[in-house]
């Protein structure tokens, strides 16, 4: 991919799951979850980028109980994940549940179609019908969190089955319900941030009870999605159906430390570099990816490598440029179809990956001039 043109695989049905294989270090691949109304059909997708040879390798795994909403990999074990589903029940309803799963041992890629191996049920079904996540702990691979209906979850993973630890409740008015959450990887991994409509909370997992803090009214419709800096402690971003992406500082949520408007409709998703957190991908129902760059509030706003001399020597006009600015740095358009999901690569800190709802997987690179103006 050195000419940074976009790899793109192409899968038979509908999907909105993806996750970069975030154990794996040492080579980029995504695993991707499908959404076929006929639930015993349904497959999870390895899709591993071959550096050498530019192009992609791909195994798929029957997924035959639901199609699935959410997936994340293990941040421990390259091999497990965990699965949202929607399935079938014996009345004939559809319900949603939760699954951890094991990839087998695979030491070739091949046309097959093989079995994963299904570890335990989390069955989130006490708390709700609504769930809308599992998300892994950052650092602790067993722990979780589910989301489902206005509860999150805290549980234990451990060799007896999963087992909850804790847990936390929205008390509003209205019925509310929770539509995302993701773990604050910083000051210890004690706290989850939940949204709901248009609302952003932290809660501690000490002291469930009550939010630790709140950005009521970040945006004008409902959020869609959330990240955080993973090296600046207090500031994440959002985005949501108004089209923008903000980012907060949360000791002082009442005003966005920046805000853009890039997409021209629901931003489902976002996702800050975490090497470069210059660097920030936004997805949309417009078909579109957004590679952004926001250097201002980075942690690195001036860059903090030199490049080595043969590559000043070889894209000289790339290293007398100026650094990089805040700004769009890319727009990317091989989808026609709503993007509902981005991920960086956890092997690589230049790859991306994107996916629309028609089953369509691109993997980009970020743009090399981008790239030595970063590195300078």
């Amino acid at each position: 991919m050195e000419n940074e043109s976009p790899l793109i695989y192409g899968l038979e049905f509908q999907t909105r799951a993806l996750s970069a294989q975030t154990a794996e270090t040492d080579v980029v691949r995504f695993l991707v979850g499908t959404q076929s109304l006929k639930f015993n059909n349904n497959q999870v997708h390895l899709v591993e980028l071959h550096e050498e040879t530019g192009g992609l390798k791909t195994q798929v795994f029957h997924h035959p109980i639901g199609e699935i909403w959410s997936l994340q990999a293990s941040p421990a074990d390259p091999n497990v994940f965990i699965t949202c589903y929607n399935s079938l029940s014996d009345d004939g309803s559809c319900q949603m549940k939760g699954a951890i799963w094991r990839l087998p041992e695979l030491k070739k890629y091949t046309t097959d179609v093989e079995n994963l191996k299904k570890i335990a049920d989390i069955d989130t079904t006490p708390y709700g019908a609504d769930l809308k996540t599992i998300a892994y702990h950052p650092i602790d691979s067993i722990k979780a969190v589910s989301v489902v209906d206005n509860n999150f979850v805290l549980w234990d993973l451990g060799d007896s089955g999963p087992q909850v630890i804790n847990h936390g409740t929205l008390a509003s008015k209205g019925q509310p319900r929770f539509t995302n959450g993701k773990w604050n990887p910083h000051n210890g991994c004690n706290q989850f941030v939940t949204l709901n409509e248009n609302n952003v909370r932290g809660w501690d997992f000490r002291s469930p009870s009550e939010p630790s803090w709140a950005i009521l009214s970040a945006h004008s419709q409902i959020i869609r999605d959330l990240d955080f800096n993973a090296n600046r402690q207090y500031f994440l971003s959002t985005c949501g159906d108004d089209g923008y992406m903000k980012f907060w500082d949360i000791r002082s949520p009442v005003e966005p430390v920046l805000s853009r408007m890039e997409h021209s409709h629901w931003v489902w998703n976002i996702r800050i570099n975490r090497f470069h957190d210059q660097l920030v991908l936004t997805s949309s129902s417009d078909s579109r990816v957004i590679l952004c760059s926001v250097a201002s509030i980075s942690s690195e706003p001036f860059g903090h490598i030199v490049p080595p001399e043969d590559d000043c020597t070889e894209n000289e006009f790339i290293c007398k440029k100026d650094k990089l600015e805040d700004g769009v740095v890319g727009r990317y358009e091989e989808h026609e179809d709503s993007v509902y999901a981005v991920e960086w690569s956890s092997a690589d800190p230049w790859t991306f990956a994107s996916l629309s709802y028609d089953g369509r997987l691109v993997l980009n690179k970020v743009p090399r001039k981008h790239k030595f103006q970063i590195l300078l």
